[in-house]
């Protein structure tokens, strides 16, 4: 059953982003690195002296420009792993604390998707299970634009940290990106590993499905519970439960086997279609590229966790028409149905 819709979202210009607590490390790491600090903060309307006092709260644009300032200003392919390193568990208060006291990599993962606006606030994150991987999705939440590789970077490496670190091992995981193979790929060797596979369908994160459940030392169980219940409360405090891409991401993914019409989605989204049409413009997107990466992410499901076939991903998405099915999939994916085969036979 679709879930009740929000009356109120987060958007890429709301303040809920305590700046001591992410962005504070992002500025500690440029400034460890010799960079000037009017540098860094120009044209994100931040004050050093605002941040340090702990009362802060920035919108996902500012923390946006602030990445792109450290990337222009540092130019170190490293930054965003290392980076990454330092975000999780991290230092958020009762949210950090749920993911230190995890019992396992399932509890931890549960976590970091509840508590994600806190843990983790411009990605978008979704974890799969099927019956022999665990699967983490990553999307965008506010329309992160030329930083977006940046960010998966980022959050990659923290995942791939926060579970060695807990679980006292490195974890096989296997990397979908997205984009194309960089030219510092050693350093994706360096801070995840080896099983890498660029210009993928998706963003994601794979790992057989049997360290789930394997108990990492030094959990409480008691502070563990206690701390993500004090997590849920901060997020009951926040100007909404989530961002209004994830909140559309959401609902056109329940609604894929019926037709989708900006006019009647706008309507269910208690605001008329020329506004939609904004909101999603000032996020840098619009409704097709929304309603194209909602079918993307169930077509890799149906294909990568139910094993369905082609016809049966047609059918699913109320394609009708195999050419169209076949158009829709390679600008989706940047593959054909049979390409995707093989590329799904190379899977972990």
């Amino acid at each position: 059953m679709p879930r009740q819709l929000s009356d109120s979202w987060l958007e890429c210009d709301s303040r809920f982003i305590p700046a001591h607590y992410q962005p504070a490390s992002l500025i500690d790491l440029a400034l460890a690195r010799g960079v000037n600090i009017h540098r860094l903060l120009q044209g994100t309307g931040l004050f050093h002296e605002d941040i340090l006092t702990g009362d802060q709260r920035i919108a996902p644009q500012q923390f946006l420009r602030l990445i792109g300032n450290v990337q222009q200003q540092m130019q170190a392919d490293d930054t965003s792993f290392l980076l990454g390193q330092q975000w999780l568990p991290g230092h958020y208060g009762e949210a950090s604390h749920a993911l230190s006291h995890a019992a396992n990599l399932q509890e931890a993962l549960e976590r970091l998707v509840r508590l994600q606006t806190l843990l983790w606030p411009l990605l978008r994150l979704r974890l799969r299970l099927d019956e022999q991987h665990v699967w983490l999705d990553w999307g965008d939440s506010f329309g992160a634009g030329s930083q977006r590789v940046f960010l998966i970077e980022a959050g990659m490496a923290a995942v791939t940290g926060m579970s060695q670190w807990l679980s006292g091992q490195r974890l096989p995981w296997v990397f979908h990106l997205s984009h194309a193979r960089p030219r510092y790929s050693e350093q994706y060797w360096v801070h995840l590993g080896e099983q890498l596979r660029f210009a993928s369908p998706l963003n994601q994160m794979c790992l057989p499905r049997d360290y789930l459940h394997r108990p990492w030392p030094g959990a409480s169980a008691t502070a563990g519970q206690v701390a993500e219940q004090q997590g849920v409360a901060m997020l009951a405090q926040l100007p909404a439960p989530q961002s209004l891409l994830d909140s559309l991401h959401d609902y056109l993914r329940e609604r894929l086997r019926q037709p989708l019409r900006l006019e009647a989605v706008a309507e269910d989204f208690h605001m008329s279609p020329a506004t939609l049409k904004r909101k999603l413009y000032k996020h840098g997107t619009g409704f097709q590229e929304q309603l194209d990466q909602a079918r993307s992410s169930m077509a890799m499901e149906l294909y990568q966790s139910r094993g369905y076939s082609s016809d049966q991903v047609a059918d699913y998405l109320n394609f009708t028409d195999r050419a169209n099915f076949r158009r829709s999939l390679r600008r989706w994916t940047g593959l054909l149905p049979s390409e995707l085969r093989d590329w799904l036979t190379g899977e972990a």
